[in-house]
């Protein structure tokens, strides 16, 4: 046990989905997967195993933010040998031909944060993800007929941002769409030596001021669930 995963040797998969809202980890659990057990429950961040298609699969919250993701995914990776991390959350969309309830498949993660500094590098670092979750994702997403979005995001260390009009800058460069985990987890992966991926479901337009209910980013993102588990 770590000290934020109460899980035993053995009880996660090799690969975990990473839904930021622990009830979500939940509904996956319990709408995709056969025989899901809890194996954590601490502080309310909750985490299944089970079995989709016959293939050992896990699911557990990360909370909001790259701290809470940064926390979670080191433990999995470096105490539970955890090998495909997928991160499936919400996003908002920064472009208008990105439009709400699409899927966005993270192939790199621009951020505003400080998270890289740890490693002490000589330069700017630029989080990407897994080539061969990528592929595998675009592949199934072209076999489910899912249409994707496949670009830069931007993950933000800031939810209410005090500059109103800073996203139109990551906009102007072609960023996809703004989320809050998806550097760190990509980071942490490339230092451990794990692969990792963000599938994204658009819920809410910064451009056109569109936007879904907490309800509909709770139980009805299943493209991209679909999408994420197929990658198992």
């Amino acid at each position: 046990m770590t000290i934020h995963i109460a899980a035993k040797p053995g009880d996660i998969a090799e690969t975990v989905l990473l839904p930021g809202d622990p009830l979500r980890a939940k509904f996956i659990a319990e709408t995709f997967l056969e025989n899901p057990v809890c194996f954590n429950n601490v502080r309310g961040m909750l985490g299944f195993t089970g079995t989709y298609n016959g293939k050992k699969i896990s699911v557990m919250g990360t909370g909001m933010g790259m701290p809470s993701i940064g926390i979670y995914s080191y433990e999995l990776i470096s105490a539970y040998g955890c090998k495909n991390l997928i991160r499936i959350g919400s996003c908002g969309a920064l472009q208008e031909n990105v439009g709400i309830r699409d899927v966005v498949l993270g192939l790199g993660a621009c951020t505003n944060s400080n998270y890289s500094q740890q490693y002490n590098l000589p330069g700017s670092y630029a989080p990407t993800a897994s080539f061969d979750l990528i592929a595998k994702a675009k592949k199934a997403a072209d076999d489910l007929d899912i249409p994707v979005h496949v670009g830069n995001i931007l993950s933000s260390d800031v939810f209410y941002d005090a500059d109103k009009e800073a996203w139109k800058k990551w906009a102007n460069m072609g960023v996809l769409a703004v989320e809050m985990e998806a550097a760190a987890l990509y980071m942490n992966a490339a230092k451990l030596g794990a692969n990792a991926l963000a599938i994204f479901t658009v819920s809410d337009s910064l451009v056109t001021h569109e936007e879904t209910t907490s309800e509909e980013r709770e139980k009805t993102l299943t493209d991209m669930i679909k999408i994420a588990l197929e990658l198992a």
